[in-house]
């Protein structure tokens, strides 16, 4: 159980290390993560008494 345990550990570091490098070479490679730029407008009503 102690060396499954640690396998997973070991394959979890390796997995965040991996999210982490594809985060920053991602762009290099077409991968675009910034979000649509829209503008929205939406009316307010103030001191609605």
């Amino acid at each position: 159980m102690g060396r499954i345990l640690k396998w997973l550990i070991y394959l979890a570091i390796i997995g965040a290390v991996a999210l982490v490098a594809y985060a920053y070479v991602g762009p290099f490679f077409g991968a675009d993560f910034s979000p649509p730029q829209t503008e929205i407008r939406q009316p307010v009503t103030l001191d609605a008494d």
